[in-house]
């Protein structure tokens, strides 16, 4: 198990991170959300196996 950390929020919701672009990658957050400040916690290991 990884480091633990304790934060404290509003809301939570759970999404995968997808590729954007050529080398990024975004995560989508509720439209409700569009001015508020976030926070990011990886909570698995990337897989990089590549399925093409």
């Amino acid at each position: 198990m990884g480091d633990h950390y304790e934060i404290e929020g509003e809301e939570i919701v759970e999404r995968e991170v997808k590729p954007f672009g050529s080398g990024g990658a975004h995560v989508t957050a509720p439209k409700d959300w569009i001015g508020a400040d976030v926070k990011l916690v990886r909570t698995t290991t990337p897989d990089t196996t590549d399925d093409e």
